[in-house]
């Protein structure tokens, strides 16, 4: 039995979670306003049930049928809510899930961090930092085996970005053999607030110091997917780019996990990822695509899979134009550090096989990391589909991502911008300027030099 416990920070985190767990339900068999569960195909549903819930010792996951009979046995979500505006964290207070989670494990506040990272992470931090740790200890101590926090914030806000490093930071110091694993929103090139490339950047730094994996997402990324892709593959008459955009994230983290929660021949638990896929301390930022990308609310019904269905999903999970960053894995400067490919129902080791002998013909690789491919086989597909596959790739095209944050940094901080919002705050120390910019600066050059280094014969 694997658990996790995710930590939604900020108004993106919590719409991000907004998806998420009528999602992780729907896997589940369980939806709103349905009288009776559809069974998963899962074989170990009393233990993957326990991933994300937690259930009072006294009941059995097999004799819940419906929401009604999760909130009779006092079901709860392992999920912690923090926010200091209380709009979208007032949602989970009110919907139609609002039992399954623990009003003591929401903190909220008002009227924000003004999007200014020194307030979320040197101000309301600390004056936070007793009861977020109580609320954390209350969450772990409900688990008999904890893998990892999935932390969920953006990097363009105050809330996100600083509250949610801060919490990182304490996770770190409070429970360090405890997995941390983040998913974070940056707006690069849909930003809308003038500080972004502060908030950004000050947070950058204590992902690569205090995160064992970081999965970036980029608002543009997720945008050029929804109106590209899923708007243009199908007959949907409703457009709801955030819900899908979120939606997005939500699915990668679905598949993310699927080896931890369900059987499979060859299962991947999260924590190997972090093994296979990160060489080196401070890089230990991966990329990720899945395929097919179809939008949970059209519920498609199960398509006949062939080989070349099964092989055209491998494909798309590779191209740029499903990466859910602005990068290309397989492009001309990407050089992978550390590779997996996660198959969803109906894949078989052959197929898998097939995939990485194509993945080392097209991509780049260093001397030890061709080899290194890992590969996962989860037997329960998602919902309406009868296969999946995710991609996970540490690239050193990644390197375009630090570039441009710093890149946007320096066009503010070369003439002091608004750096007086930051140094106002009690327990900034206008160091953090430099540090942050070294910090990336490190990134980019390690990133660099890996692509520039001579293979040997």
């Amino acid at each position: 039995m694997t658990e996790f416990i995710t930590i939604q920070v900020g108004q993106c985190g919590n719409q991000i979670g907004s998806t998420f767990w009528p999602a992780v339900l729907d896997e589940y068999g369980f939806q709103a306003g349905k009288t009776t569960r559809k069974r998963p195909t899962s074989t170990n549903f009393e233990s993957s049930f326990h991933s994300f819930f937690s259930v009072p010792s006294n009941n059995k996951c097999g004799d819940f049928n419906t929401l009604a009979d999760l909130v009779g046995a006092n079901v709860k979500a392992r999920s912690i809510l923090v926010d200091m505006e209380d709009s979208v964290v007032s949602k989970f207070k009110t919907g139609p899930f609002r039992s399954l989670f623990d009003e003591k494990c929401i903190v909220s506040n008002y009227p924000g961090s003004g999007n200014n990272w020194a307030e979320g992470y040197c101000y309301h931090g600390p004056l936070y930092r007793e009861r977020l740790l109580n609320v954390i200890q209350k969450a772990v101590d409900k688990c008999d085996s904890l893998q990892g926090f999935i932390l969920l914030f953006s990097m363009g806000g105050g809330t996100g970005s600083g509250l949610g490093t801060y919490i990182l930071t304490l996770l770190a110091d409070y429970f360090p053999h405890v997995e941390r694993f983040v998913s974070c929103v940056y707006p690069t090139g849909t930003e809308d607030v003038i500080t972004c490339p502060y908030n950004m950047a000050l947070a950058t730094r204590h992902l690569i110091e205090s995160a064992t994996c970081v999965f970036p997402i980029e608002n543009r990324a997720l945008f050029d997917i929804v109106t590209q892709t899923l708007y243009r593959q199908s007959s949907i008459v409703e457009f709801r780019p955030f819900f899908d955009m979120n939606n997005l994230v939500t699915n990668m983290l679905l598949h993310l996990t699927s080896g931890s929660r369900f059987s499979g021949s060859m299962n991947v638990d999260i924590n190997e990822i972090n093994t296979n896929m990160v060489p080196f301390p401070n890089l230990h930022f991966l990329s990720s695509s899945f395929s097919p990308l179809t939008r949970p609310a059209s519920k498609l019904p199960p398509q006949i899979t062939s080989q070349q269905v099964k092989y055209e999903m491998f494909r798309n999970s590779c191209s740029r134009s499903n990466q859910l960053i602005k990068i290309d894995p397989l492009g001309a400067n990407s050089v992978l550090l550390g590779s997996t490919l996660i198959g969803r129902g109906d894949f078989s080791l052959s197929d898998m096989r097939n995939y990485v002998d194509h993945l080392q013909t097209k991509g780049r690789f260093t001397h030890w990391s061709r080899k290194a491919v890992k590969v996962g086989l989860c037997d329960v597909p998602p919902i309406s589909q009868t296969s999946a596959i995710l991609t996970l790739f540490n690239t050193t095209a990644m390197r375009t991502l630090f570039s441009y944050i710093l890149h946007l940094y320096n066009k503010l901080y070369q003439k002091k911008a608004h750096v007086h919002h930051y140094t106002k705050i009690a327990g900034f120390d206008v160091g953090f300027f430099s540090e942050c910019e070294d910090s990336l600066l490190n990134n980019i050059g390690l990133y660099t030099d890996m692509e520039n280094a001579r293979q040997p014969n």
